[in-house]
């Protein structure tokens, strides 16, 4: 059992040490072409948080909560209301 917890922490610390010093979240999080892309894999867009409220109105879906998700691709919330791609 002792061996076992041994290997997991060696494990999970080579993992973390494989990312460069400097990477932040943002660096991490994939950036998408255009909103057809992105609403590919999140349907609803993408918030920056969970509290984000669309001015739009109405959408058919409820959008992903992430913040660095959303600052990789925020040039697609053309109205600036902290959804990109809302559907």
């Amino acid at each position: 059992m002792k061996r076992t917890s041994i290997l997991l922490l060696a494990a999970v610390i080579g993992a973390a040490s494989a990312l460069p010093a400097g990477a932040t979240a943002a660096e991490k999080a994939q950036t998408y072409k255009n909103c057809t892309a992105l609403n590919k894999d999140y349907p609803g867009g993408v918030a920056i948080s969970s509290s984000t409220k669309n001015k739009g109105g109405k959408t058919k879906h409820k959008p992903h909560a992430s913040k660095a998700l959303y600052e990789a691709n925020k040039k697609s919330d053309r109205d600036k209301d902290g959804i990109a791609c809302e559907k």
